[in-house]
């Protein structure tokens, strides 16, 4: 029996790294952005406009729909003396995965445990499908993903996610 799955490519996102100062008061930083927390490098939260995904010690990636041309630069600006914030909209391409099939279909590629019970809604990982780095967080309790995927790469893991889909 054949396992649904729908992709989407997410066109419309606002994308940049955030990376905290040496000496950057955390709390201050989860204020300005405002979350209630930073996420560890293994989750994400909901920010004041945008999602944080950890993705290494003192390092996120803010993720947010409909950005405006100059959201990243403005963000900078609230961040003044916390982090530094990169713009990263143009590097990354973001894959939605939904439907039963979703998590079935990551297993085939990436290394980590993508089991309920091991990675839930709130979660994400930095890993490598099909020697592709991609960033992987799940939305939700039903099998829905975002998966983020470096521009140059985008028709390599095209290519792997046909292939792995029709396989399904």
């Amino acid at each position: 029996m054949a396992e649904h799955i729908h992709i989407t490519r997410r066109d419309d996102l606002g994308i940049a790294t955030i990376m905290a100062s040496r000496d950057g008061n955390h709390a201050a930083l989860a204020t300005a952005l405002g979350a209630g927390a930073l996420p560890p490098s293994s989750a994400w939260v909901e920010g004041a406009d945008s999602l944080l995904i950890g993705i290494a010690p003192a390092a996120w990636l803010a993720v947010t729909a409909d950005a405006a041309p100059t959201w990243a630069h403005t963000l900078a600006g609230r961040l003044t003396g916390h982090a530094a914030v990169s713009d990263q909209s143009g590097a990354y391409v973001v894959f939605r995965l939904e439907g039963p099939g979703a998590r079935t279909i990551l297993q085939r590629g990436a290394s980590i445990d993508l089991d309920p019970k091991a990675f839930a809604a709130g979660s994400a990982a930095t890993t490598v499908i099909a020697h592709i780095g991609v960033i992987i967080w799940q939305i939700g309790d039903a099998p829905a993903y975002d998966v983020a995927v470096f521009r140059s790469f985008e028709a390599s893991f095209r290519h792997w996610l046909a292939i792995s889909a029709a396989a399904l």
